[in-house]
């Protein structure tokens, strides 16, 4: 029998998982667990605390409503709350939603209109006399962001109505997606270039409209579909109706959307669209019922978080059984060795799948895989393939388990396990292939010495060719060395112009480039910041790198490790007498100071002195740390205009100091 305190330590076992979820999904755009088993972990805290009052919390993940605010955008107040939907996975909850809505009208007639739910970025677009006139996020519900221009980048979305019989003003809300085929090709580029993959197709349209250059925006061609329409002029009382309005008026709306008169028509089209939803552009993820009339809509009103005229039937994971074929071996830039299932092809949530990831050799030995076995695979939440389980009773009796490889697949050399980690590597970081163009890669990278006019294809060219066999070879290249025969001179001219001009890329993102292994964008701007030159970065000891901030063990001992390794001594004086940024600049170094040694600051809102950026770099400078959430050890926030309501609140709970821009400035002067 579950004794109290049991669930007691269970509510709170909860609440702990649920909030670090919420950050993953909502923050971080990483999650690491399926729609599903997110909801089910839900509804057990709210049957938990349903028992057990006395364990009530404002701050439980029960209380509040997922939020995809961001402090880089506008913040404005939504006209009409965005409340999210109940959910379920069991037909029987339909019928129970059905019986309380027939209870809840006096047994009046009703419709409901049903129609597919999208599984994308909720947005809310504002319309008067036709033209757009603002996009704004879901948010918290009561706020959210202000993203027009970057939704002017959206072909689905008009801009301008044609024709007449629209309301003056109007709101229509909506999912904002990105299609499969777009999704499969960034996932590919980003693979190429070893940057992380895009979980789902929700979260790379997410983190695509929250991007700060709307040019980003209009490449990867997201899609939309509106789904309710308000304002106070409606053409009629339908909700189907409107909808339908909505479509002449230039709006895509739901695929195959339809009234039912009963229950059983209500499952007969969830049943039909279970399947028929593989052959969709975008990803789907349920069905959302509604209550067709707005007048019924209003008697029956909302609860605390969500309206009682409106359910959405979420579909179980896709799950497809297939055979295994091979195993086959990838080797990262870090030298990691990750393997790769091999498959035969099978459709599932919309593409084919043919490979997924099998992360290590541990994972592996816990499915027992043998080559051969037929496996379930799955796209929990429409996410990157995996492998979840294998039908033992179809192994064939000759079947040979699966045994990780003992050398490098690309160069022959015997694989090493390092302390604590679960992936094998190969150590010969200076003669495998993949590694040294990995490295190249990521030196030429964004966020390292920015060089846009190269990418992975012609980095694998050049390897091939001999032009570069490491990172200091791309400052040798010449124009005739690319053009050959002479086609190719305006792009050998932009690629050799880009190498030059990013001599001027600062040392903070050199250190960056070099590729030291655990040694992120920021922990290669904490190093350069304190050691201030290539030179006492690589003579540092042990301890005086772990005296960095942020800077553990582990990762020390690969600095020293990186700086001692002679082919890696080499490449970083070959890139010094290239002219490459190795130490801090003379602004940089006058301006550092450390009034705000040992204090933690978080950023909120709206500048208009500095960029946020800016503001960051001002306080590295000064001795201070960036933290992104508010916390009992905060010092202070930052805050310009717009700050974030979360932010502002948890701040006067805990008596966290706010501090304006011109405050700012002046302590640090």
């Amino acid at each position: 029998m579950v004794t109290n305190l049991e669930e007691r330590s269970r509510i709170e076992q909860l609440r702990a998982q649920l909030h670090e979820h919420n950050y993953r999904y909502y923050v971080l755009n990483q999650p690491t667990i399926d729609d599903q088993e997110f909801d089910f972990m839900m509804h057990e805290l709210q049957d938990l605390e349903a028992r057990h009052p006395e364990m009530a919390d404002p701050n439980s993940p029960t209380q509040r409503v997922g939020s995809d605010l961001s402090d880089n955008f506008r913040q404005v107040s939504h006209k009409y709350p965005m409340l999210s939907l109940s959910n379920t996975y069991n037909e029987n909850d339909i019928r129970d939603w059905y019986d309380s809505v027939k209870k809840g009208l006096a047994g009046e007639e009703f419709e409901v209109c049903c129609e597919q739910k999208f599984d994308g970025l909720s947005i809310s677009l504002t319309y008067v006399d036709g033209r757009l006139t603002q996009a704004v996020t879901r948010g918290d519900g009561v706020h959210g962001d202000d993203v027009t221009t970057n939704v002017k980048t959206i072909h689905a979305i008009p801009l301008v109505l044609p024709g007449s019989g629209y309301p003056h003003e109007f709101e229509i809300r909506g999912e904002i997606l990105m299609p499969w085929k777009v999704f499969e090709r960034l996932n590919k580029e980003r693979e190429q270039a070893e940057e992380p993959l895009f979980a789902n197709p929700r979260n790379a349209a997410s983190g695509t409209l929250k991007s700060l250059d709307s040019r980003v925006v209009a490449a990867r061609q997201l899609d939309a579909y509106l789904y309710y329409l308000l304002g106070e002029e409606l053409p009629c009382d339908g909700h189907f109706e409107n909808l339908e309005a909505a479509k002449s008026w230039g709006f895509k709306t739901s695929v195959g959307m339809a009234k039912a008169k009963s229950v059983e028509e209500i499952l007969q089209y969830i049943n039909y669209w279970d399947e028929k939803r593989r052959e969709l552009p975008v990803a789907t993820d349920g069905i959302v019922l509604k209550v067709n009339s707005l007048r019924q809509q209003r008697a029956l009103g909302f609860t605390a978080k969500s309206p009682r005229w409106a359910i959405a039937y979420k579909f179980k994971a896709e799950r497809e059984c297939t055979k295994l074929l091979e195993v086959t071996y990838q080797v990262g830039r870090t030298g990691a060795i990750t393997p790769v299932a091999n498959m035969k092809p099978v459709q599932l949530a919309g593409t084919t799948v043919k490979r997924a990831t099998l992360n290590n050799e541990d994972f592996i030995r816990s499915f027992d895989l043998h080559i051969g076995d037929y496996v379930y695979v799955e796209k929990g939440g429409e996410i990157i393939p995996k492998i979840v389980g294998v039908d033992v009773s179809r192994r064939p009796s000759d079947a040979q388990p699966v045994s990780f490889i003992q050398t490098c697949p690309e160069c022959g050399t015997p694989l090493v396990r390092y302390e604590g980690e679960a992936a094998w590597y190969c150590p010969n970081e200076t003669g495998c292939p993949p590694q040294i163009k990995g490295r190249i890669i990521h030196f030429i990278a964004r966020k390292a010495m920015n060089i846009e006019s190269l990418g992975p294809e012609t980095v694998d060219e050049f390897y091939r060719r001999g032009l570069i066999k490491d990172v200091a070879d791309l400052y040798d290249i010449e124009v005739q060395q690319i053009n050959g025969d002479g086609s190719r001179t305006k792009s050998a001219q932009k690629i050799v112009n880009g190498i030059q001009q990013s001599r001027q890329v600062p040392f903070e993102r050199v250190v960056f480039a070099l590729g030291i292994r655990f040694i992120g964008e920021t922990s290669a701007r904490l190093l350069a910041r304190h050691f201030r030159n290539i030179d006492a970065l690589m003579a540092a000891g042990l301890q005086e790198l772990q005296d960095v901030e942020g800077i553990g063990e582990i990762m020390a001992k690969s600095i020293i490790a990186f700086f001692h390794h002679p082919d890696n001594l080499r490449i970083v004086e070959k890139l010094r007498a290239k002219g490459l940024q190795m130490s801090l600049s003379a602004d940089q170094q006058a301006s550092a100071s450390d009034k705000l040694s040992g204090k933690s600051i978080v950023i909120s809102g709206v500048f208009s002195h500095h960029s946020r950026d800016e503001y960051k770099l001002l306080i590295e400078q000064n001795g201070g740390k960036n933290v992104g959430s508010v916390s009992g050890k905060t010092s202070f926030i930052l805050a310009g205009d717009n700050m974030g309501p979360s932010k502002l609140e948890k701040a006067k709970k805990l008596g966290v100091q706010i501090v304006t821009e011109d405050e700012f400035l002046a302590m640090i002067e």
